[in-house]
């Protein structure tokens, strides 16, 4: 008989989630057809809630899902999770952005994987990229910042774990961050809101 596997990694995210969202049970999942370890994406899973405005995507596979593995006792993993709010009015074909989302966050969660970058709030994601990061590469926002998603930082029995949300920000927007003309806290103020929409122009 087939042992039954540890969740307690993956099921403290779904709990986490459950509290945001409590009557989403049954949620959208994005899941690779093969693992990272037989060459599929780094990403278990990707669980994508919603609200009455936006998409709440969440990852899993940057903790350890399963059973503790690592010999850092603090931290679960790599120490975090993904998140991203994309707003629905923005989208155009519902089904190729969420995709496209789930693709960023295979790639970003890649960039871990193979690098061991930790990303961390209050950070930006600039890759020089012109095109938008919607599927059509039409948006104006090019690249991220990172912040705490409202779902915050939580313990797990593999140690603690932050949900690090990104949001998508313009050319002009990364290069004062970059210049160190504008903070991402002050960004996010100036927004007024940390969601993701491909529709909006720069605010600087």
């Amino acid at each position: 008989m087939e042992e039954e596997k540890n969740m307690t990694g993956w099921n403290a995210i779904t709990d986490t989630f459950l509290k945001l969202y409590p009557e989403q049970t049954e949620p959208l999942h994005f899941a690779p057809l093969f693992s990272y370890r037989l060459g599929g994406d780094p990403l278990d899973n990707i669980n994508v809630y919603e609200s009455d405005d936006f998409f709440h995507f969440v990852s899993y596979g940057l903790s350890e899902l399963y059973e503790k593995e690592s010999e850092d006792k603090e931290y679960s993993g790599y120490g975090f999770e993904f998140t991203l709010k994309l707003k629905k009015s923005s989208l155009n074909n519902v089904q190729n952005e969420l995709e496209c989302v789930c693709g960023i966050l295979q790639s970003l969660a890649g960039e871990t994987f193979s690098n061991g970058s930790i990303f961390q709030p209050f950070e930006y994601i600039y890759t020089g990229q012109t095109n938008g990061i919607d599927s059509e590469g039409l948006s104006e926002l090019t690249g991220f910042v990172t912040i705490l998603d409202e779902a915050g930082e939580i313990t797990t029995p593999n140690g603690k774990l932050q949900f690090v949300q990104l949001v998508g920000v313009t050319n002009n927007e990364l290069q004062q961050i970059m210049d160190k003309r504008l903070t991402v806290q002050e960004l996010i103020t100036q927004l007024g809101h940390s969601i993701t929409d491909y529709k909006r122009g720069s605010i600087v």
